[in-house]
């Protein structure tokens, strides 16, 4: 019980909770973030390359990985077949950009094998992706 003439106590602002809402959505926008990343191709060790540039958004990923197998878009396919869904995707009139993501690893024969059997296709540009140094 508090008596007349007795002091009122100091008025307080109590921040802890505030800090714990604050740090709840910093988390969040932290865990977000992570997802943000847009990942083509699969994932593999590409070379450095001091002039690359980033290329237009209407591509293919071809992603070539260190034992030499292929896929599309993620997808696992053989070159031939590889092949066939380019040149389908050049017959709906779009000129898609075929970014080539092979491994370091890969031997430089499997890259041109794949390089070569595309450029065979009318209307497509291809690309090699890098990573900068």
């Amino acid at each position: 019980m508090r008596l007349p003439n007795e002091p009122e106590p100091p008025f307080q602002i109590n921040i802890v909770p505030m800090i714990d809402v604050i740090f709840a959505i910093l988390t969040f926008f932290i865990m977000s973030t992570l997802f943000l990343t847009r990942s083509e191709g699969l994932p593999v060790n590409l070379p450095q390359a001091a002039s690359s540039e980033s290329q237009a958004p209407n591509q293919m990923v071809v992603t070539i990985d260190k034992s030499g197998a292929l896929a599309l878009d993620r997808q696992p396919m053989q070159l031939k077949n590889l092949v066939a869904d380019v040149q389908a995707q050049v017959l709906t009139g779009q000129q898609p950009v075929v970014v080539i993501n092979a491994d370091e690893a890969v031997s430089h024969g499997k890259v041109i094998e794949v390089m070569d059997q595309l450029r065979m296709v009318e209307g497509v540009r291809l690309a090699i992706a890098t990573r900068r140094p």
